[in-house]
């Protein structure tokens, strides 16, 4: 008895021919071809004729070949011609790795102001600590920006350049106004600058059309400064109020205990 049945590329007739049987087929040189062409199974000898496969060509399911040797060749070309360049730089454009880098030399500088505040709020004739602590943790906070900003650029492949940084100023006392109100006023407008830079920074990555230079900006950078002004934009109110009296001197011990 013989059964017939179809698959997607070829057809196969099934014989009821039993293993014993089928081991007495010859296998002489001429026999190639049809070992080719027939096989045992386990108590079936299946044959595969060459007309039917040729009837049934194999097809790719859609018209999309992806050849990853081919689509690679350019960059490992890239990669032999450049050997000291970085591997891991994809996408990153020259103007993203330079507005990144004027970044970094922002959050230095700031860093840098702040430094020079908490110094002369340490002096001993001035003697305000809750306020020098507020400006040390504000420098060190901006340190550990542009620190941020040097392992991004890293990370993208970027070269991390290093500019020169403005004297700050060492004197912050105010006729008027008074050191810690002056100090204060001072700080809410570098956090207002800072932040425009760093909306700066996020739309040059949009100009760039790249999203993941821009994601990291906004969730790294621009939440948190919004966050700070909030922050200093009360404590300027506050001190307003006390003027340059004995509330100065309370608002500092609220500063030392935070």
């Amino acid at each position: 008895m013989l059964l017939r049945t179809s698959f997607p590329f070829t057809a196969f007739s099934l014989s009821t021919a039993t293993v014993d049987n089928a081991n007495k087929f010859p296998f002489s040189s001429s026999s190639v071809s049809f070992l080719s062409q027939k096989r045992i199974t386990d108590r079936f000898v299946m044959s595969v004729s060459e007309s039917e496969l040729s009837n049934n060509p194999i097809s790719p399911v859609t018209d999309i070949v992806f050849e990853p040797f081919k689509e690679v060749k350019e960059e490992l070309q890239l990669l032999s011609d450049l050997p000291q360049h970085s591997l891991a730089r994809q996408m990153f454009s020259d103007i993203c790795e330079a507005a990144l880098n004027e970044q970094i030399n922002v959050e230095y500088n700031l860093s840098y102001v702040y430094h020079a505040l908490y110094a002369y709020f340490d002096r001993d004739y001035v003697a305000l600590k809750g306020f020098a602590k507020f400006f040390k943790e504000a420098s060190a906070q901006k340190r550990e920006n542009a620190e941020l900003l040097m392992e991004y650029q890293n990370k993208r492949g970027g070269r991390v350049m290093l500019y020169s940084m403005t004297i700050p100023r060492s004197e912050f006392d105010h006729h008027d106004k008074g050191e810690a109100l002056n100090g204060m006023e001072l700080a809410l407008s570098l956090e207002k600058l800072s932040n425009e830079k760093l909306l700066n920074l996020h739309s040059v990555a949009d100009r760039n059309n790249d999203v993941q230079f821009a994601e990291f900006v906004e969730s790294t950078f621009i939440t948190d400064q919004v966050e700070t002004i909030k922050k200093i934009s009360e404590i300027v109110a506050q001190l307003r109020r006390t003027g340059k009296g004995h509330g100065v001197w309370h608002f500092n011990q609220m500063l030392l205990n935070a």
